[in-house]
Formats: structure tokens, sequence, C-alpha cells
């Protein structure tokens, strides 16, 4: 379970493993494709990858 902000019906939901559609393991970190309560298809990209690649790099 975990909570999201859905882009659809602009509220925090919180999102149970029944919703889940999908999971992929991705070089931008881990997928989760869900379905919101409002019916709305979103995704969630989170991992070290994810967190990464919000980081600015130091040149």
């Amino acid at each position: 379970m975990f909570a999201h902000h859905c882009t659809e019906c602009d509220r925090r939901q919180l999102i149970f493993p029944t919703q889940v559609r999908g999971i992929v393991n991705s070089e931008h970190g881990i997928v989760v494709d869900f379905r919101c309560w409002c019916g709305a298809e979103q995704r969630l990209v989170t991992g070290r990858a994810a967190r990464g690649a919000l980081t600015p790099h130091a040149a």
C-alpha cells in the first residue's frame, strides 16, 4: 500500500496491491502502473535510480 496524488481527480489516495496493474524494473527506476480509485490509469517511478535521476550531477 502507498499514497499517491492522482493527476486526474487531484486527490491523494491510498493505493492497494489489488489496484496495481504492473511493476517493471527499468534503468529509470521501478515503474509501478496502477489504477486510482477514480478509474484513472496512473504511473509511479520509484527506487534508487529514480532518486538519482532527480539529483543534479556535478561537472
